[in-house]
């Protein structure tokens, strides 16, 4: 039985498109999703106000001030938690990182052996708190620090992108 030219280009390209289909699905897996974090979204902040001072105030402060000396180890060789105002490094991490530390903790993104009090709230808040919480941090930035935000936010995402 012999196929024809015109059968086998058409199995050609079957097997081109389901490979490439294939791998596409792959890298859209492997992607996280993080929901759109909007400080400019009113309901949002305000969602988030209220996240924030149920679950993130006690240990990062109610004005987002953090614990005291928060860059010197505590006895435990923890470090304290430290503050999401505009003197912490809060804003120097992408939404990604920010979203995925708060849903997952931090063992991803910290050397081996590190330990922290900062607990994963996967368990506890929907994605849509999570990400409330952090616009709600976002929107207490200055604009100058916002910006600085949305530029390493932008192009960490780029860097996402490169598959």
């Amino acid at each position: 039985m012999s196929i024809g030219r015109r059968s086998l280009v058409i199995i050609l390209i079957s097997v081109v498109v389901g490979l490439a289909a294939a791998g596409a699905a792959l890298w859209v897996e492997e992607r996280k999703f993080v929901p759109p974090i909007s400080p400019d979204d009113p309901r949002q902040v305000t969602l988030g106000a209220a996240v924030y001072a149920a679950r993130c105030a006690q240990c990062h402060g109610a004005n987002l001030e953090g614990q005291p000396n928060w860059q010197q180890r505590k006895a435990n060789g923890r470090l304290p938690a430290p503050p999401h105002d505009a003197s912490g490094h809060t804003w120097h991490h992408p939404n990604e990182a920010l979203f995925d530390i708060t849903k997952n903790g931090m063992t991803p993104y910290a050397p081996a052996g590190y330990e922290s009090d900062m607990p994963a709230f996967g368990d506890v808040l929907t994605d849509e708190e999570i990400a409330a919480a952090l616009a709600f941090i976002e929107s207490r930035w200055p604009a100058s620090i916002r910006a600085q935000h949305a530029r390493i936010d932008a192009q960490a995402s780029d860097r996402d992108l490169t598959p």
